[in-house]
């Protein structure tokens, strides 16, 4: 059986307490930077996330973890919006910003490059179709190292 990450099993612990709040998980990271853990928890709703929203989650999925010692070590909390800059991970992502530009990062090379900016045109079949540079590129899921939404001014 495989080992689940802490970032996946707090996915699976506290997405269903975002769901009652209205919010949406959209990405959960659990890293060392320097000495210190660092988890951050990311969520959205319509209209965007206000402080109230992140603090309110910051103290229940914290005690949730606490409860559940879902986390042994000492970390820290972070609770944010993703931001412009948003992930894309799973499919509902690219299935709601579709049209949008979007950057992309693969993990093996795809006609000779690994990283794409374009248009996000589509999302069917676990594939991520995507204009960039005036091509039409099919990207399994499973090949996508990291997408974000791009900037737009």
């Amino acid at each position: 059986m495989a080992k689940v990450s802490v970032s996946q099993a707090v996915m699976e612990l506290i997405e269903p307490v975002l769901i009652a709040e209205g919010l949406e998980l959209v990405d959960v990271e659990y890293k060392k930077e320097g000495k210190n853990w660092v988890l951050r928890i990311f969520i959205d709703k319509d209209g965007g996330v206000a402080v109230e929203d992140c603090q309110k989650i910051s103290h229940l999925t914290g005690d949730l973890i606490e409860v559940e010692e879902t986390i042994t070590t000492p970390y820290s909390l972070e609770v944010s919006s993703p931001g412009l800059d948003r992930v894309l991970k799973r499919e509902k992502d690219f299935l709601r910003f579709k049209g949008r530009q979007i950057r992309l990062h693969s993990l093996s090379p795809i006609d000779s490059r690994r990283k794409f900016t374009g248009i996000l045109t589509d999302f069917k079949d676990q594939t991520v179709f995507m204009e960039s540079d005036g091509k039409l590129f099919e990207i399994p899921l499973r090949q996508v190292g990291k997408a974000n939404l791009v900037i737009e001014i």
